[in-house]
């Protein structure tokens, strides 16, 4: 039961978190929080499927490649901010 608390509270700072970037790319239009904010989602949404499915489906590959492509996604938007500077 504690996890799936735990669970549901990771989900919901997500998708805070993709929300607050998501204000942020509305108001700057920069490319890099629009990315974030999207990676975040994904975030959330990993959580709200885990939260469904139960702690015994964690170490599932569906779960580790949303993981992953959330973490890649952040890993692209930064190289790709860092590369419009130069």
């Amino acid at each position: 039961m504690l996890y799936e608390v735990f669970s549901g509270a990771l989900m919901v700072c997500c998708f805070v978190a993709g929300v607050f970037f998501l204000k942020f790319w509305k108001k700057s239009g920069d490319e890099l929080f629009r990315l974030f904010s999207f990676a975040f989602f994904l975030l959330s949404f990993e959580r709200l499927v885990l939260g469904y499915l139960g702690a015994r489906y964690e170490p599932s590959p569906l779960i580790y490649l949303i993981r992953l492509s959330s973490f890649l996604l952040i890993i692209f938007a930064i190289i790709r901010k860092n590369q419009a500077k130069a």
